[in-house]
């Protein structure tokens, strides 16, 4: 109920500050993200330590942004190698994805529901390239995304508060590192 009743509060006041004729305001409001939105309401419910609901939501936001990236990968690219990537990537940040899901579930773990307004945008640039070109971004992308997400899912594995989540980090490390070194093993081959 409390945080039904924190989400009306929220959308109405985003609904009012949208109507107001300030310019300035409703830039402000659009500038919001999903993620930001899933931030709040974890903030106010503090269904669990505030550095764990941070981890969940943005490994949901990176995982929605690699599933999105793999997908359009799967439709672009030309070399066998970063297709095989592509597929391998989306196929384990889905079931990553549902997995985490049934954890904020539990918990009570607000997440975000679909991709942000700047995700959006890098999915429609790197669209429209093609070829080689867009290969070679997307896995110069991929590399470096696997190195945050390696650093980040092991700070997570060894420091945050909610077992459960800490449990999903540590699970997921073997699969960031096949990612990673899969990525760069394309990246040397290009």
């Amino acid at each position: 109920m409390k945080r039904t009743t924190f989400f009306a509060v929220v959308m109405t006041g985003m609904w009012w500050l949208m109507s107001c004729g300030n310019g300035n305001i409703r830039s402000n409001a659009r500038q919001a993200t999903p993620a930001d939105s899933a931030e709040a309401i974890n903030n106010a419910d503090k269904t669990v330590d505030s550095l764990s609901a941070s981890f969940a939501v943005n490994a949901a936001d990176d995982g929605m942004m690699e599933v999105a990236l793999g997908k359009l990968a799967m439709e672009k690219a030309t070399d066998p190698r970063v297709k095989a990537f592509a597929t391998m990537s989306v196929n384990d940040r889905t079931r990553g994805n549902e997995r985490l899901k049934l954890i904020a579930e539990k918990w009570k773990i607000a997440l975000p529901a679909t991709l942000s307004a700047a995700a959006q945008d890098h999915l429609e640039k790197l669209g429209k390239k093609s070829g080689k070109r867009f290969e070679k971004e997307y896995i110069a992308e991929m590399v470096d995304h696997h190195d945050q997400d390696l650093k980040r899912f092991d700070d997570a594995a060894n420091n945050l508060g909610n077992v459960s989540l800490r449990e999903w980090a540590r699970k997921a490390l073997p699969v960031i590192m096949v990612h990673l070194d899969s990525a760069r093993a394309i990246r040397n081959s290009q």
